[in-house]
């Protein structure tokens, strides 16, 4: 990002590859959606392909409600960093945050975090969506992690 680009919420407080996969994952599913259509096509296909059909779609739902919400009753608009750069911005890292928070049960303070890119009126509508969100992200990614490592087990399999 260039110097313009490190106002408020844009700056790099950490990177990718620093995060759970679940994590980053919901960072560049929230860079992809804010592209705009396509980037919400890319998103959709992802979570489809990702968790089926019916799951897949009440995530990208939840996903989209989520994000719209969030944009449209932010106090400033959220800045992001671009879908290829590996830094987290100080705004991702609070979306990410109330994402993390309110999928493991802490309500009060995901909404409590949601007041620092929304007013009062929808921090708990927003942590409430959160929650499903989350939800969604670390069961794939619980998923992902099995099939990974029963194919990792099954080649390193020695019979004699």
């Amino acid at each position: 990002m260039t110097g313009d680009g490190l106002s408020r919420g844009g700056a790099p407080l950490g990177h990718l590859s620093h995060m759970d996969a679940w994590e980053a994952d919901c960072i560049l599913n929230l860079r992809l959606w804010c592209e705009g259509k396509e980037g919400h096509d890319q998103v959709r296909h992802s979570m489809l392909t990702e968790m089926g059909a019916t799951e897949g779609q009440r995530a990208f739902d939840a996903f989209s409600r989520l994000v719209s919400l969030i944009c449209q009753n932010a106090y400033r608009p959220l800045v992001r960093h671009s879908v290829t750069c590996s830094c987290v911005g100080a705004d991702e890292c609070v979306f990410c945050h109330i994402v993390r928070l309110a999928s493991s049960g802490h309500l009060h303070d995901a909404a409590l975090t949601a007041n620092l890119l929304v007013g009062p009126a929808f921090a708990e509508h927003v942590a409430l969506l959160a929650g499903e969100v989350g939800r969604a992200h670390r069961e794939t990614a619980k998923a992902a992690r099995g099939r990974h490592s029963m194919t990792a087990n099954s080649a390193n399999l020695r019979l004699h």
